[in-house]
């Protein structure tokens, strides 16, 4: 081989040396490492024993080895500053080497890192063979090597580069002991770039990372649990600061949940998000929530511009005007969704009314329906109207909690039982036979709120009483009874008090009234007040001139339904003591919505849908 260098050296001189400079120092590389794999090969009992695999010792000798071969390759590259760097760290290596086999310690995590091997690309090309340089024996490897040297180092460089992807994902996903698993996996394949591919470990096992969440819901109960994971892990290590800050990312992001749930907005922006979860599956959910608002409110816009121009074509310009100012204002909440911040729905306009005349209606006066056929419009009409009615209604209730999906979904099915009815009144003004029609069994969900009503405000509605006592000396006819209650809110000693007029001359009065009081759906006392004391009722009889009222008896109506139902209605027993009196006393009591979350139900009807003619 010494031969064969001197050769290739001459006539490299002769042909001009700096235009082969590189092509010789791979030759030096390729001729040290073929003897070096020869020794081996022929003297495998002259070789020195290693140390234990696994070992300190045994890892430094590996990093050595793999520093000097990045030393050869950078300098072969004429990378002059990587080549130093190495050298310092080689010089590092062979410092803890020296000290580790005196028994010495170090401190292993100042062992210089791994590095890439910067294996070249091509072999080098073979030099004139000498005669008589090389035996039989040598030949063959050195063929062999050379036949295979250029697929061995790119699978090396290949599985350099899986480990390395291995290593970042577990050291991302928190598992640092496979991630120092993976680099000393990286090791050993730079090593066997030097000593042959039958050292290089097996290509990493590729695990699946985090489940990609599909829905909103399923990103925020990802990150909950991430947090909660990250508090226990905290409260493993001692460290308490660290486990109550996430313990109360936790609880926000529990609340948010819920919220989501209950069909309320979620300001995400205000959520913060795990380092190792994608930044992708946050954007997701943001750019999920803007389409559809921005969706909603352009098609709410367009239905405002298409009753300005139905309005002008009849020549109403004062509605058409109306109509273009209320589109005109939904423009800034639609630049708003499409920057991608959150809109409040509850703010949007309902879609405008509907018109009985925006269809051509043909009358034919020599056509004359039968009494049944105008029965049957009749119901139809009744049940396709009832239908319409119920959609805008459930479509306004969603609207106020913020469910775009719910909104849509009733507005939709408002707008098909509108047509049907455009439908029905045309067969019937036409003279025709009542279109086929069929029942359909619909289920939906439905949330009770009562939107007419404000977060602070608590409504007690006194319906009317039945087979009131009367006071001993009255008789039941004569019984002149009022209803009056005091509220323990915001304190007992400052109740507020409330009370209904009198209804003369009956044991059974119709009242009908209700008294607004002010409310903290949040505050403590007002939450013991809903859960243990409930709301009690005085019944009197109201006395004449110079006389005064006399006591009928109370009634206890429980508000702890206040917390799933936005709204309690109970018939409670009069009682003069805790004797039952036999009368009763029909109370309401409404929120706008319930103390925890929505009052969301499921509902099963039929459905009446006209047959497709």
């Amino acid at each position: 081989t010494k031969r064969a260098v001197r050769s290739f050296t001459d006539r490299l001189e002769q042909n001009n040396i700096n235009t082969d400079l590189d092509k010789l120092t791979k030759l030096i590389c390729t001729s040290v490492r073929d003897v070096m794999r020869s020794s081996v090969l022929l003297c495998p009992q002259e070789r020195k024993p290693s140390a234990v695999v696994g070992s300190v010792e045994h890892t430094l000798e590996e990093r050595i080895s793999m520093y000097r071969t990045a030393i050869t390759n950078a300098k072969t590259a004429g990378e002059s500053t990587k080549a130093r760097r190495y050298e310092r760290g080689l010089k590092t290596l062979q410092s803890m080497l020296s000290s580790v086999r005196k028994g010495g310690k170090i401190n292993e995590a100042e062992i210089p890192p791994p590095v890439s091997c910067g294996v070249p690309d091509g072999p080098p090309r073979p030099p004139a063979p000498a005669a008589g340089a090389a035996t039989p024996e040598l030949e063959s490897p050195e063929e062999h090597a050379e036949s295979d040297s250029a697929p061995t180092k790119e699978m090396l460089l290949e599985r350099q580069k899986e480990y390395r992807m291995a290593a970042l994902k577990a050291k991302q996903a928190g598992d640092i002991e496979k991630a120092k698993m993976h680099i000393k996996a990286i090791d050993l394949t730079c090593y066997s770039s030097c000593v042959g591919v039958s050292a290089a470990p097996e290509a990493p096992v590729s695990q699946s990372g985090p489940v990609q969440p599909k829905t909103v819901l399923e990103a925020l109960e990802q990150r909950m649990a991430k947090y909660k994971e990250a508090c226990a892990q905290a409260k493993a290590s001692g460290d308490d600061r660290k486990a109550r800050m996430h313990d109360r990312i936790a609880k926000q992001y529990q609340s948010a949940i819920r919220s989501h749930k209950a069909g309320r907005p979620v300001n995400y922006d205000e959520l913060p998000v795990p380092p190792v979860i994608c930044q992708s599956c946050y954007l997701l959910e943001i750019i999920t929530l803007a389409s559809q608002q921005l969706e909603f409110l352009e098609g709410r816009k367009k239905q405002y511009m298409k009753a300005a121009l139905q309005a002008k074509q009849k020549n109403d310009v004062e509605q058409a005007k109306i109509y273009l100012r209320t589109a005109k204002g939904l423009e800034p909440m639609i630049e708003a969704a499409r920057s991608g911040k959150a809109v409040d729905i509850s703010k949007v306009p309902s879609p405008p009314g509907d018109e009985d005349e925006d269809f051509i209606l043909v009358h034919h006066s020599d056509v004359q329906s039968s009494e049944k056929a105008e029965e049957v419009y009749s119901q139809l009409s009744k049940l396709l109207q009832e239908q319409y009615e119920k959609c805008m209604t459930f479509s306004k209730q969603f609207t106020h909690t913020g469910n775009i999906a719910e909104t849509t979904k009733f507005e939709k099915m408002a707008e098909r039982c509108k047509k049907s009815l455009e439908i029905l009144k045309l067969a019937q003004n036409r003279g025709l036979e009542p279109p086929k029609h069929h029942f359909e069994e619909r289920t939906y969900r439905t949330v009770r709120i009562f939107p007419e009503l404000s977060s602070t405000d608590m409504v007690i509605m006194v319906v009317r009483g039945m087979n009131l006592p009367a006071p001993h000396g009255v008789a039941s006819n004569d019984l002149d009874a009022y209803v009056k209650f005091d509220f323990p809110y915001p304190s007992s000693d400052q109740p507020q008090k409330h009370k209904t007029a009198v209804v003369k001359n009956t044991n059974s009065p119709e009242y009908n009234q209700s008294f607004t009081l002010n409310i903290n759906r949040n505050h403590r006392g007002f939450r013991r007040v809903v859960q243990s004391k409930g709301l009690k009722l005085e019944v009197f009889h109201k006395g004449g001139f110079l006389r005064s009222d006399k006591p009928v008896g109370t009634a206890l109506i429980k508000l702890e339904k206040l917390e799933t139902q936005s709204e309690v209605r109970e018939i409670v027993e009069v009682m003069d003591g805790r004797k039952p009196t036999g009368g009763r006393l029909e109370v309401r009591v409404r929120l706008r919505e319930p103390l925890s979350g929505q009052d969301l139900q499921t509902v099963t009807e039929r459905w009446l849908v006209l047959d497709q003619s």
